[in-house]
């Protein structure tokens, strides 16, 4: 899950860009976590303490 998160992290910055490199910096000024982030802790969260799944995930969002 840390690494899901790191990778949203790092890949936030290119999201939208067809980026063909594997020279690119980790962080950025520009880094961000975006709703990737949001929605996999949102599914660590009924992991941990399960409950209907769609409701964790509109309090989520």
């Amino acid at each position: 899950m840390t690494g899901a998160i790191a990778g949203d992290i790092i890949g936030s910055v290119y999201e939208f860009d067809n980026i063909k490199t594997t020279d690119f910096p980790l962080f950025t000024d520009e880094s961000d976590y975006t709703d990737d982030t949001i929605m996999t802790v949102a599914v660590a969260d009924w992991l941990l303490n399960g409950g209907d799944l769609v409701k964790v995930m509109q309090r989520y969002s």
